[in-house]
């Protein structure tokens, strides 16, 4: 089973599927980032605010997987942003990864309040200069955040991280991003059980048609647009389900049925008020 690789603004490439371990209890890390690695996965997205760096890095080390295989994504947190935090931070996550660079390092939120996004933006442009991340890019950015970063920065980010599922399928916000070069990953890809996203008629008929389930229509549903996406669990059963969503395409008029959900419902923080 081949995930395909989309290719990044600055000629790196990203597997399209992805495992997320966002929530992930760090006594449980290891041990799920191993089975999403037995299982397939070669791209692995954490954040130094999950606590959990070191159980994928203890995951990673102890599945002999050549780095080069890898794509791993961490994410500075709110509180070290800035010039004078910003390095102690790459670096201390470095260090509880136990890998020399990271495959992509991203802002983890605006916080326009605090107005330190486009200097922390420069660093990050240095911390790839230097070779301690290959790619960068920001998450949870919204337009003017983005077009702030394209006037003020020498880079484009790569990717920009949002909330999206079939409920907040955020349109013009990749539509502003895709002529630009920055590609959208989706974090929340399921909806995070805070709505019926298995029940709506849209993603039954279509796992009925294919015999697969509702969680890997939607996969696919995220697929079939050119999103990058990273759904997490700690079954191993479940992890393995996650991954098998090759084996069948959705038909434009179901990818059009799915569509039709977005209402604009957000079920997580929105970045111009977010203050954690």
């Amino acid at each position: 089973m081949t995930v395909p690789n989309l290719t990044l603004n600055d000629g790196h490439t990203i597997p399209q599927l992805g495992f997320g371990v966002f929530k992930v209890d760090p006594a449980e890390t290891e041990r799920a980032v191993s089975a999403a690695l037995e299982a397939g996965y070669r791209h692995i997205d954490t954040a130094a605010v999950y606590r959990n760096e070191a159980g994928v890095g203890r995951a990673i080390a102890a599945s002999g997987i050549p780095r080069d295989e890898l794509f791993i994504t961490t994410k500075l947190w709110n509180s070290e942003q800035g010039a004078a935090t910003s390095r102690g931070a790459i670096e201390t996550s470095l260090e509880t990864l136990g890998l020399d660079y990271v495959n992509l390092y991203l802002i983890h939120w605006p916080r326009p309040d605090l107005d330190r996004y486009v200097e922390t933006f420069q660093q990050l442009e240095q911390f790839k200069a230097e070779g301690l991340t290959r790619s960068i890019g920001v998450s949870n950015f919204h337009q003017p955040h983005l077009e702030r970063i394209l006037a003020e920065t020498d880079t484009v980010p790569a990717v920009n991280q949002i909330e999206l599922h079939p409920a907040f399928a955020q349109r013009a916000l990749r539509e502003f991003g895709e002529p630009r070069g920055i590609l959208t990953e989706a974090w929340g890809p399921l909806g995070q059980g805070k709505y019926d996203l298995f029940g709506e008629k849209a993603v039954a008929d279509a796992a009925a048609a294919h015999g697969v389930t509702p969680a890997q229509v939607v996969i696919r549903w995220h697929l079939q647009q050119g999103i990058i996406v990273f759904p997490k669990s700690s079954t191993p059963a479940r992890i393995a389900e996650n991954f098998d969503v090759f084996g069948f395409e959705l038909t434009a008029d179901e990818v059009a049925a799915i569509d039709a959900l977005d209402r604009g419902q957000r079920v997580g923080a929105d970045p111009d008020t977010a203050i954690f």
